[in-house]
Order: C-alpha cells, then sequence, then structure tokens
C-alpha cells in the first residue's frame, strides 16, 4: 500500500515530528529514496513531503508570509508524487485548536484532496472539535466541514480524541496508541535494583524512621518550557512540598530540575525574575533542551517526573512515555488524553495547575510508587514494535470497504 505522508519531521523536535519520524523509520522511509528490493515487512510504502513550515519552535503557529509560498511548493510536490508513483492516499496531520494552523490546513486541503481517491488524518493534537464548536464562527467551523469531510480513515490516540475525528465524519476511526524504542532495555538488570532501594529509602522517611543522611531528590520536569505545559505549576508545586517536608521535619529536600526550550520571551522573563529569589533558584535549575545520553541521564537519575500540562493540543506526549519506559513514577494533569495513558486508579493524577494539589500529589506518589508498574504498562502498550504494527494494520483498513460500526472501532487500545 502507498501513501503520500504529507508531515514534517524534525527539526523542529517537538512529539508530532518526532513520531512521524519514528512512523517514517519503521515503514522504511521515504520509497523514493530507498534502494530497490522487497518492500516493506509491514506494507506501507511512504512517500514523504517534509511539509515544514517552521524552522524553530517560536515560530510553530505564527503567521510567515512565506509559509503560504511554501504551502503550494509542498502541495505541488504532493500532486507530482500522486501521479509520478501512482499514490492515491494522501496521509495528514490536521491542526490543534490553532486560527493560523487551520487556515493552513483549509488551503492544504483545497489544493490536494481533490487528486487524491482517500484522505488520513492522523490525530496527533487533541480538542479541534471542541475549539471549532466554542471559540471560532460559523462560516469557519462550515468551511472547515466542507473542506475534510468525509474522511476515509481517522487515527486517534485515545477514546478522549473521538470527538475530533467523529466532527469531520470519518467513515472509520482507529485507536492507535504512540510508541517509542524502548530507551531503557536494561531496566529490569541495572535501573530496577536502584529503584527498588531508593523507594525503600523514601517509605522509611515517611513512615518517621530517621535514615542515615538526609536525601536530596531530584524532579524531572521535561517539555517546553511554558506556563500551559506547566514550567511555573510545577516550580510552585516542588516549592510546596519542600515546604510540607519541612513543616514535617523528614529529611527529604526536592530539587526541580527543568529540561526544554522556552518558546515565549514573556514566560523566559517571568522565570528569570524569579529565579532573583534566593529559594527559588536554590530549588529550580533550567537546563536548556536535552537529548541523547544527556536526557537518558536525567530520566535515570530522578526520582519523581513532573508534568501538570495544560496545554490546549495534548494529547500522548512522549514525555510521559519515556517517563514510564524509565520506570520513574510521575506526577500530571487529569488533563484531556493523559488519564488514559496511565494504569488504573494511579494516584499521580491532579486536576490542574494548583501548587497545594500538585505538591500533595507529589508526596503521596514518592510515598507509594516504585515506579515498576509504570514500566510494565509501557511494556504493554508503548512500545514501537506495537505502535507500528497497529498503525500499519489501521491504514491497510482503508483497502476494504466499510461496515456498520467501523467509526466506533477502538483498534488496539489496551
Amino acid at each position: 500500500m502507498k501513501l503520500v505522508v504529507f508531515a514534517h519531521t524534525p527539526p523542529p523536535h517537538h512529539g508530532q515530528s518526532y513520531m512521524v519520524q519514528l512512523m517514517l523509520e519503521g515503514f522504511g522511509g521515504d520509497a523514493r529514496k530507498r534502494p530497490a528490493g522487497p518492500p516493506p515487512a509491514l506494507g506501507i510504502e511512504c512517500y514523504h513531503v517534509n511539509a515544514q513550515f517552521s524552522r524553530s519552535l517560536e515560530e510553530v503557529g505564527e503567521f510567515h508570509g512565506v509559509k503560504i509560498l511554501l504551502i503550494f511548493w509542498f502541495c505541488l510536490q504532493a500532486v507530482w508524487v500522486r501521479f509520478r508513483h501512482g499514490v492515491d492516499i494522501f496521509y495528514y496531520v490536521p491542526a490543534p485548536g490553532k486560527s493560523m494552523a487551520l487556515y493552513r490546513d483549509w488551503l492544504v486541503m483545497f489544493l490536494c484532496r481533490p487528486f487524491f481517491k482517500q484522505i488520513i488524518l492522523h490525530w496527533h493534537a487533541a480538542g479541534l472539535a471542541k475549539w471549532l464548536e466554542t471559540s471560532t464562527v460559523i462560516t469557519c467551523r462550515t468551511l472547515t466541514y466542507r473542506l475534510f469531510r468525509p474522511v476515509d480513515l481517522s487515527l486517534v490516540l485515545s477514546r478522549y480524541n473521538f470527538a475530533d475525528a467523529e466532527k469531520l465524519l470519518s467513515h472509520r476511526i482507529r485507536v492507535v496508541n504512540n510508541g517509542i524504542a524502548d530507551p531503557c532495555p536494561d531496566f529490569m538488570e541495572t535501573l530496577w535494583p536502584r529503584r527498588l532501594e531508593a523507594f525503600a529509602a523514601r517509605k522509611q522517611i515517611f513512615s518517621g524512621e530517621i535514615p542515615a543522611a538526609p536525601l536530596v531528590l531530584s524532579v524531572l520536569f521535561v517539555a517546553h518550557c511554558s506556563r500551559e505545559k506547566g514550567i511555573f505549576a510545577a516550580a510552585e508545586g516542588v516549592l510546596c512540598a519542600n515546604r510540607l517536608l519541612a513543616a514535617r521535619r523528614l529529611p527529604l529536600q526536592l530539587k526541580l530540575i527543568a529540561a526544554g526550550h522556552f518558546v515565549d520571551d514573556r514566560d523566559h522573563v517571568e522565570f528569570n525574575r524569579l529565579c532573583e529569589n534566593p529559594w527559588f533558584a536554590a530549588t529550580v535549575r533550567h537546563v536548556g533542551f536535552v537529548s541523547g545520553e544527556q536526557k537518558l541521564r536525567l530520566l535515570r537519575e530522578s526520582a519523581l517526573f513532573l508534568f501538570p500540562t495544560q496545554y490546549l493540543g495534548e494529547n500522548q506526549p512522549v514525555n510521559l512515555i519515556e517517563a514510564m519506559a524509565f520506570g520513574l513514577p510521575l506526577v500530571t494533569t487529569r488533563w484531556r488524553s493523559l488519564p488514559e495513558m496511565l494504569p488504573a486508579n494511579y494516584p499521580g493524577l491532579v486536576a490542574g495547575q494548583n501548587p497545594e494539589e500538585i505538591a500533595a500529589a507529589i508526596m503521596k506518589v514518592l510515598a507509594e510508587e516504585s515506579g515498576e508498574p509504570l514500566r510494565r504498562h509501557f511494556c504493554q502498550h508503548f512500545t514501537l514494535e506495537r505502535h507500528l504494527a497497529c498503525l500499519a494494520a489501521a491504514i491497510q483498513s482503508v483497502a476494504v470497504a466499510p461496515s456498520a460500526g467501523d467509526d466506533k472501532n477502538l483498534g488496539e487500545f489496551k
């Protein structure tokens, strides 16, 4: 099966572009660049149009005149591939609830859709349906529906995502979890003994026993450093947790390590202003964007992952999958698709960005969670092998005539 993949890969690096990159690599790369030989093992041939409209995170969702020219250029490439290689399936990642991104989607659909027999949408962001109904005028909604629907297949990451796909009258909806290559394949041999020892030490402290020496634990935040993603809520939550620990005279102190770029200058200025407070500066450290061995080291050495996000398009973030792969206890928000990612009744969910609630959840998770159940959950649901197999099966389903109930198919979800 052949499809035009109209989506960008890093840079800029974020969850969506990274998952597109993993998909392309898993399906054998761009068919035009692959040496002659047998088709990919999973039966999907990709013809990649790298629709890179932004060069940096700051440009994502912003208007620049050159982007209009790029839209025409990328669409021309897609149409050329359609006729040169006989590809009649168009794979596209729709926008979250942002006006500029939606206008881009309109133009892409207007220019490309007439040339392709089937359309596949992969909903990496969540919330477009609600945003259309609550934050746009009726003409905007009408134009969106006219240019998009009906859709042959919508790939969604969670049940929460169903509303987006249903809004565009998808003939089929398949739920396919994200997945990554195991970043810690030696977990049980090397990291789990350390996690277990650290958990025993924390339990000792929270039960009132005094250890030989006070503990200083690292709390890790890895994401774009923005208020929506939770950088300020994370800092305030850790500060509040330290006050609770001091009030209970527990020999335990938390340090927040914030990794990621600031995408808004105002947030960066506010963070620097807070760092003028000696107590804040002693508790919170910003290390910038991390990758490779530096990122793996932080995930191995931290005691807890903290991600109190309320980002509009949040869906199934890779940072939480990575934390689970490392058996790292985590605290995150009960926001959009996030609760569906975690084991049932997981105690590390908070309603929003309230520092007191975040601090209470940090205390509870540190006292009760070893991290091993999260590692097991990753192995069951979020491996790259499972993701690619389910994704290939879902894409190949467009070759079969839709039947009753297809629009409610939950695919391989949990």
